[in-house]
């Protein structure tokens, strides 16, 4: 890959940022630059493409859990958005036909399905980038997301079979069996230690397992993604899975440059791809929203998981491609759809990247569509007369709750938004509950009366900024305590009216020696100033 392209992306990856716009939009905008300049993708930029899409899936698989998809919210609003979206899209543009825009006037009803069905399809790099980006992968909305793009990934591969007359062959049968390997994947993984063998082991798997189903007629994402299954739930999974992470980053750069350096678009089919993006996309996203409330999901799951989907999919590509070359499209749609997808991206990235605190303007009226019923999963939480919560489960939360708990006995509770973390420690015999400090529906639900402290050991400062303001919002009358990683950001939260934040890395020094003299001292070995080492003078 040219140093030039690289560059380009990092400066325009940047400016993106700057307007509080994910990178990737920003490496969007360098593949339509390296277009300009007359770069040609190759087989260099389609192989680094295609490893990042295979990485992505493979490390999805880590943290998927089977049994989700098989709940109706999750394949049923799937299958019922897909076939309104192409009924209402393909409507939308024959509409347009008549009315007149030439563009779309010729068009016929089958190539306005065949566009509605490419269409309808979310894209699962986008909303993957959006959850890791937030730290959301196992939140109650990222698994419904999740749950979502696989079973579209499962209705493409079904298209593509059906479409290109090349059925899977015989031997995808002997798939079936790839359960039987686990055992044999989880011994290789464990013996891999923690370095560079790791990272190798993922990267065999991830790009082995797509071989694999590509050679049997399947779609080889689904084989990464079926790969990362086998392995996921494991104890060394979530460290394979963050082994993963940069690289995984490094390759889908060549995936997004791919989409804006294999395009030229004109006028007119900027014209199409904005009426696209602009009319069609919030039709798809209310589509979304309506259906998932439907199925009795809460306002806030139906809002974020919408808002995650609100994308047109690089498969959209794939679909126009197939098209094109067996005669049925007209090769400008292909311009036309990585323009939507483009756009679809601005967009989305866009609104995400407000998206909580767009729910808490907007509460009021999301509540109005939530369904009275609740499912079990959905019901709102006890604290059972806590009254010090500890928001975020992880190394750091989980520590802070231990040593609560020694003082404070049952009146320490934890929340986490990750339903494996919550499990774990519930099993402990941990006083745990499931719940998002982000998410105003859950201090709405809750009984804070009895509430002391708050201690927040959440992953990122807008996650703790957003808790802070929503603990205000509902009235809370308590102490707020905060972890942090930097000095800035210790003083934005004391600004947002946090009583105490204590910097983590400033202060895990002091801390572990304290920890150390109270283990001497319990040990009868407590070193006093006589015994410590001289100095060398």
């Amino acid at each position: 890959m040219d140093p030039l392209w690289l560059l380009i992306a990092l400066i325009l990856g940047l400016a993106a940022r700057r307007v509080y716009l994910p990178p990737l939009v920003g490496f969007l905008l360098a593949g339509f630059a390296l277009h300009a300049l007359g770069v040609q993708g190759g087989e260099v930029l389609r192989e680094a493409a295609d490893i990042g899409v295979l990485l992505l899936l493979f490390t999805i698989g880590l943290k998927l859990r089977l049994r989700s998809l098989l709940v109706p919210e999750i394949w049923g609003s799937t299958c019922i958005h897909m076939l309104l979206s192409v009924l209402f899209i393909s409507g939308f543009m024959m509409l347009a036909g008549v009315a007149g825009l030439a563009w779309l006037g010729h068009l016929e009803w089958k190539s306005a399905a065949l566009v509605a069905f490419a269409l309808s399809f979310s894209s699962t790099v986008f909303a993957v980038k959006i959850l890791e980006e937030r730290g959301e992968m196992k939140t109650r909305h990222g698994q419904v997301s999740i749950g979502i793009l696989v079973i579209q990934d499962i209705i493409a591969v079904i298209f593509l079979a059906l479409a290109t007359g090349k059925m899977p062959s015989i031997w995808a049968l002997g798939l079936l069996f790839l359960p039987l390997l686990r055992p044999l994947l989880n011994k290789i993984m464990e013996h891999s230690g923690h370095g560079e063998l790791l990272v190798l082991f993922g990267l065999v798997v991830a790009v082995g397992g797509g071989e694999l189903f590509s050679l049997t007629g399947m779609k080889d994402g689904l084989g990464a993604l079926v790969f990362g299954a086998l392995l996921g739930g494991q104890p060394k999974s979530n460290e394979l899975a963050r082994s993963l992470l940069r690289f995984k980053d490094l390759f889908l750069l060549g995936f997004f440059l791919q989409i804006g350096i294999g395009t030229l678009p004109g006028l007119s089919d900027v014209m199409v791809a904005a009426l696209l993006a602009i009319l069609i996309l919030p039709l798809k996203s209310l589509l979304w929203f309506l259906i998932m409330t439907r199925f009795r999901l809460r306002a806030r799951t139906s809002f974020l998981s919408t808002m995650e989907l609100s994308s047109y999919s690089e498969f959209g590509l794939i679909v126009a491609a197939m098209a094109v070359a067996a005669g049925w499209l007209d090769q400008q749609w292909l311009v036309v759809i990585a323009l939507s997808l483009t756009f679809s991206f601005v967009i989305a990235a866009a609104v995400n990247a407000h998206v909580h605190e767009l729910y808490t303007k907007l509460e009021p009226l999301l509540h109005r569509f939530q369904s009275k019923n609740r499912l079990p999963v959905d019901i709102p939480p006890d604290l059972g007369g806590a009254e010090i919560l500890v928001a975020g489960m992880g190394r750091v939360g989980s520590g802070a709750y231990e040593t609560m708990r020694e003082v404070f006995g049952d009146k320490v509770i934890g929340i986490d938004a990750n339903q494996n973390a919550v499990r774990w420690h519930q099993e402990k015999g941990h006083k745990a509950i499931l719940g998002d400090a982000k998410d105003l529906d859950f201090w709405q639900d809750v009984d804070t009366q009895n509430l002391r402290l708050v201690m927040l050991a959440m992953p990122t400062l807008k996650d703790m900024h957003q808790a802070v303001m929503l603990l205000k919002h509902v009235g809370y009358n308590g102490l707020i305590a905060a972890v942090t990683r930097y000095e800035d950001d210790r003083l934005a939260l004391e600004k947002a009216g946090v009583d105490a934040a204590f910097n983590f890395y400033e202060e895990a020094g002091a801390g572990f020696a304290e920890h150390v003299r109270q283990e001497l001292a319990r040990s009868g070995r407590c070193l006093t100033g006589s015994e410590a080492p001289a100095t060398r003078g």
